[in-house]
């Protein structure tokens, strides 16, 4: 499963996306997932399945809805409470429900 994290500049999401990726891994889970800034996700979501929206920009999720839907590609919304490192078990689990 490609994942493709949209937060403010692609650069908060580092610690987050590490937590989710090394859960991946000890579950054996097949995952790639990257963070980029707002100005990046359209470009890159078509090479993505999935698109994640931190909570930070959630005032921009209908515009990445818009994004995901013209690239054929669904996007969500992480919960507050699943963008933290310790909120990994969270966020991995809203993406299997897509992959």
């Amino acid at each position: 499963m490609k994942v493709l994290m949209v937060c403010s500049g692609g650069m908060s999401s580092a610690i987050v996306v590490k937590a989710i990726k090394d859960l991946a891994d000890k579950q054996g889970y097949p995952l790639e997932i990257k963070a980029v800034g707002t100005h990046e996700f359209e470009d890159e979501l078509v090479h993505y399945d999935l698109g994640l929206v931190a909570p930070q920009v959630k005032h921009r999720l209908g515009h990445f809805e818009e994004i995901g839907k013209r690239s054929g590609k669904p996007v969500v919304l992480i919960p507050p409470l699943g963008y933290t490192p310790i909120g990994a078990p969270k966020v991995l689990e809203l993406i299997k429900q897509y992959g």
